[in-house]
C-alpha cells in the first residue's frame, strides 16, 4: 500500500486519504493514470514511428463536444522551441507529443531530427514517458553552445513535476541523462522541478533565458483555491543551477505569454486573465502586452524603449499594446517575432468569448506591429475556433508570411483546420492568402510552429488530428516553398524518407 500511495502522490491524486481502506488498487484513478504507468519515466527507447498525441479539454453539452481538442503534439502556443535548426550539424532537430501505444494513450517526449543533407528523418528516441495524457506537458527543445540537446518537460499546474534532460553526447537523440536542476528561492536552493508554458531561449556566453508560469494561491479577490497564472522569467549559465524565478505579470487573474527573440533582445507578448466571481478568468482573457530586454534580464523595457518595473500589476501600464477588455473581446496570442530593425511583430486571434461555434466569432487573425513610434494593428483574416494557431516569418524586409488553419476543417469549428499561406508585402497593413497547403484533409490540422533559426526545407512544423474525438494523429512539416510531408507512422529503418502529402 505504501507503494501506491507514493506514486499516486507524484501524480497529483487528492483523495489519497480514502485508499487507505482498500487492499486492492481503486477504480477511480485520475484519467492519465493507468495500471501500467503510474509516474513519469525516463526510458531512451527507440520509438518505431511518428505518432503524435490526441487531447481535449472543456466538455460541452453540444455539437462542438469540447472547449478544443485535436492532435495537439505542438501544442500550445506558449512552448517554444519545438523544432531547432543547428548549422554545425546540418540537422533541424525536433520534440514533440508523442502517444504511446496503449488503448488509452500516455503522453511520450520524443526527440528526432531532419537530416537536410539525406533528407530523411530519425527514428525518434522516446525519453519520457509523462505519465499523463496532457498536452499542456508536452517538451520543449534547445541546443547549447556545444551542441548539447536539452529537453524540458513541462507541466500543467502543479498537479505533476517538470523534468529536464539532456542528451549525452552532441548533436545525439540516442541517450538523454535526467539533469537534477536547482534553482532559487527566498535565499534557498531548491529543486527546479516546476514550470509551466515554458519558452526556452539560448545566448552563447550567457545560458539559458526561460519565460515561464507558476502558480499562486490565495491571493485572488474571487476565489481563494483559483490559481493566478503568473508569468516571469528565470535564467541559467549551464542549464544545472538557475536563478530565482523574477515575476513579469501580476495582473488579476495571471497571463499567457509568448515570446520571441532577436540577437540580445528577449521579449514578451501577453494577456490578462480578469479577476471573475465566477468562472475562470482565463475564459476572458483580454488586452494585449508587451515588455522586452536587452540585457538578459537586468532592466525592462517597453517597445517605445521606456523604462519599466516589473512586474506589471494592474492593466494599464506602460506595456499595454492594444485595450480589449471594454470591447468585451477575448485575445489568444499566436506567435510573437521581429523584423530586420528588431521592431516586434505579435500574430493573435480575438473574439466575443471561450466557447467554440460561430455564436462568439468572428475569430480574427490580427498583426500588431510597432514601426518604430507606434504600434499598428490589422486584420488578416477570420477563422472559425479560438485555437487555430499559427506562425509569422518575415522573410525580408517586403515579405511577411503568416502559415496556419485559416481555412474550415473536415470538422469545422473545431480546434484547427486545413492550412493555408498568407503574404503581406506592405508590412502587415494587408494580407492575401497564397495557397491552401493541406486541402482535402480527413482530420484537423493544428498548432502550425515556425522552427528556431528556420532552415527553407522544415519550416513549418504540426500535426493533425479528428475535432471532434479521439483519434490517431500525424505529424507534418513543410518546405518554404510549400511542400508538405508526413513523418511516418511506421518506421522499419533507423532513417526514413518522410512521405510527401499531394496536394
Amino acid at each position: 500500500m505504501k507503494k501506491w500511495l507514493l506514486l499516486l502522490t507524484s501524480a497529483g491524486f487528492k483523495t489519497l486519504p480514502t485508499l487507505l481502506g482498500f487492499g486492492t488498487l481503486p477504480t477511480f484513478l485520475p484519467t492519465f493514470l493507468s495500471t501500467s504507468v503510474l509516474q513519469a519515466q525516463t526510458l531512451n527507447q527507440t520509438d518505431d514511428g511518428f505518432r503524435g498525441i490526441w487531447y481535449h479539454i472543456g466538455k460541452l453539452d453540444n455539437e462542438y463536444v469540447h472547449k478544443y481538442s485535436g492532435g495537439l503534439g505542438t501544442y500550445p502556443a506558449n512552448h517554444s522551441p519545438f523544432s531547432v535548426y543547428s548549422p554545425e550539424a546540418k540537422k533541424t532537430f525536433f520534440c514533440f507529443g508523442g502517444a504511446s501505444k496503449d488503448a488509452k494513450p500516455s503522453l511520450l517526449h520524443e526527440i528526432s531530427y531532419f537530416d537536410h543533407t539525406t533528407g530523411q528523418v530519425a527514428r525518434p528516441t522516446i525519453v519520457l514517458n509523462k505519465a499523463t495524457d496532457d498536452a499542456h506537458d508536452n517538451p520543449v527543445l534547445n541546443i547549447d553552445a556545444q551542441g548539447y540537446l536539452w529537453l524540458f518537460s513541462t507541466s500543467h499546474g502543479v498537479e505533476r513535476p517538470s523534468y529536464t534532460h539532456r542528451s549525452r553526447k552532441p548533436y545525439d537523440i540516442s541517450t538523454f541523462d535526467k539533469i537534477e536542476a536547482t534553482y532559487f528561492k527566498n535565499g534557498k536552493q531548491l529543486p527546479f522541478d516546476n514550470f509551466s508554458y515554458l519558452q526556452s531561449f539560448y545566448q552563447k556566453g550567457k545560458g539559458f533565458f526561460h519565460l515561464m508560469t507558476h502558480y499562486e494561491r490565495g491571493i485572488l479577490k474571487y476565489g481563494a483555491k483559483k490559481p493566478r497564472r503568473t508569468i516571469g522569467y528565470i535564467t541559467s549559465k549551464d542549464g544545472i543551477q538557475w536563478s530565482d524565478i523574477k515575476d513579469i505579470g501580476t495582473i488579476e487573474e495571471g497571463h499567457y505569454q509568448t515570446g520571441g527573440q532577436w540577437n540580445n533582445k528577449i521579449g514578451t507578448s501577453f494577456n490578462m486573465h480578469p479577476d471573475t466571481e465566477k468562472g475562470a478568468g482565463l475564459d476572458y482573457r483580454t488586452n494585449l502586452y508587451y515588455v522586452e530586454t536587452n540585457d538578459f534580464g537586468q532592466s525592462w523595457q517597453n517597445a517605445q524603449g521606456e523604462k519599466l518595473t516589473l512586474p506589471l500589476s494592474t492593466p494599464q501600464n506602460g506595456g499595454l499594446v492594444k485595450e480589449y477588455r471594454s470591447a468585451g473581446l477575448n485575445v489568444y496570442i499566436n506567435d510573437l517575432t521581429y523584423d530586420a530593425k528588431g521592431r516586434p511583430i505579435i500574430l493573435f486571434v480575438t473574439s466575443k468569448g471561450p466557447d467554440p461555434g460561430p455564436s462568439q466569432g468572428p475569430h480574427t487573425w490580427q498583426v500588431a506591429f510597432f514601426n518604430g513610434k507606434t504600434w499598428e494593428i490589422n486584420p488578416v483574416t477570420t477563422a472559425d475556433h479560438n485555437y487555430d494557431m499559427g506562425s509569422l516569418y518575415v522573410e525580408n524586409p517586403t515579405t511577411w508570411k503568416i502559415i496556419g488553419p485559416t481555412e474550415a476543417g473536415p470538422q469545422p469549428y473545431g480546434t484547427g483546420g486545413e492550412v493555408a499561406v498568407w503574404i503581406s508585402k506592405n508590412q502587415g497593413k494587408t494580407w492575401q492568402k497564397q495557397t491552401n497547403l493541406t486541402p482535402n484533409s480527413a482530420f484537423n490540422h493544428s498548432y502550425v510552429r515556425r522552427p528556431q533559426n528556420v532552415h527553407p526545407d522544415f519550416y513549418a512544423f504540426w500535426a493533425d488530428g479528428h475535432a471532434r474525438q479521439p483519434s490517431e494523429s500525424s505529424l507534418y512539416f513543410s518546405t518554404k516553398k510549400g511542400e508538405v510531408f508526413r513523418l511516418p507512422r511506421q518506421m522499419k529503418n533507423e532513417l526514413e524518407k518522410p512521405i510527401r502529402v499531394k496536394p
